[in-house]
């Protein structure tokens, strides 16, 4: 009796990932409804939520170990109707009702979500990609698509007027440039491998008080932020990718070693410079010293008495030109430790 009781509490789990997918997906057909009775607020709020519900679904199934290949497929219809179909006919009944150019483009980016979301299924099956391609999305991932190309109807409802934000080009422009964003090889940065440190757990839980505060107090405009934000950030996974293509063996170490292997490889490396060098003429010496001369040992001239001499009288000069006593506490020929 205790183990069918312990069997269907296991089963009763197991379907908690795809009931939450399933009403992520009733949030994205509602979003189609509550555009088509004018209430524009409301369908980019059940957007939103359908985005929430549509990140939460796979981590409680990897928590709960009730992944399944049922629940990946279901997931991609669901991500193709709350981020695909559903904003594509929320700017169509918002801005381009009755015309034929607004329809092709909401076509194109209906198409284009569900190409994105065939291209993410095929490369969850490679196994070929480097370890550091799973901090990655390739391509702007469904859901931050679905939300960005409402982004004109967000500024009209914060704004509250027309302007050139809310004008048939631009909202086709724009709808058109997340498409292509969608379907693009430009990665973006995965929420799912950031580490957060000890350290910074309690500011973080301040700073998610103060979000939570915002989009109470001003929800689109908070969202319209946030949105503005990530796109923004396009330039830096890029560049962060690059580096990591570079330097592979720096995705396994602490962030700490990650660190010093940047200020390894600085800005002066990646331009070609050299590196100060330091003590030369004393490493010359000492080696030339314990070589006895030997001719396989390269000689290097070395500054002579009268030219340090003329040397300092010159640094002497320029300080006496300028007002300034030199320190004497160390003698010139120092300064080449300090370079």
């Amino acid at each position: 009796m205790a183990g069918r009781v312990v069997g269907r509490a296991s089963a009763g789990v197991r379907v908690l990932p795809n009931a939450i997918t399933v009403l992520a997906m009733c949030a994205g057909l509602s979003a189609v409804q509550f555009a088509l009775a004018k209430q524009f607020q409301a369908a980019i709020a059940a957007i939103a939520v359908a985005a929430v519900l549509d990140s939460l679904d796979g981590r409680i199934a990897r928590l709960l170990d009730a992944t399944s290949k049922m629940g990946a497929e279901l997931d991609s219809l669901a991500d193709a109707i709350s981020f695909g179909v559903a904003p594509a006919l929320v700017l169509y009944v918002w801005q381009f009702q009755g015309n034929r150019v607004g329809w092709v483009v909401t076509l194109v980016f209906a198409v284009c979500i569900i190409l994105r979301l065939a291209r993410f299924n095929t490369l969850l099956d490679d196994t070929e990609q480097p370890p550091y391609a799973r901090e990655f999305f390739v391509g702007v991932p469904a859901p931050a698509g679905g939300l960005s190309a409402l982004l004109p109807l967000i500024l009209t409802l914060q704004i509250g007027r027309d302007g050139w934000w809310n004008t048939d080009a631009v909202v086709m422009v724009w709808t058109v440039a997340i498409a292509a964003l969608l379907i693009s090889r430009i990665p973006t940065l995965s929420l799912k491998t950031i580490k957060v440190p000890a350290k910074a757990v309690a500011p973080l839980l301040v700073l998610t008080g103060l979000l939570a505060a915002a989009v109470i107090t001003y929800p689109m405009l908070a969202l319209a932020a946030a949105l503005l934000v990530y796109l923004l950030h396009i330039p830096y996974a890029v560049r962060r990718n690059h580096w990591l293509a570079n330097h592979p063996e720096a995705w396994e170490v602490p962030p700490k070693e990650r660190r010093a292997i940047r200020r390894a490889h600085g800005a002066g490396r990646r331009l070609g410079l050299r590196p100060p060098m330091r003590r030369v003429a004393g490493a010359a010496r000492a080696a030339w010293s314990r070589r006895g001369g030997d001719n396989n040992v390269r000689s290097v001239a070395l500054p002579t008495d009268a030219t340090r001499m003329r040397r300092g009288a010159v640094r002497g000069r320029n300080w006496r030109r300028i007002g300034l006593r030199r320190n004497q506490s160390r003698p010139p020929t120092s300064r080449r430790d300090d370079q």
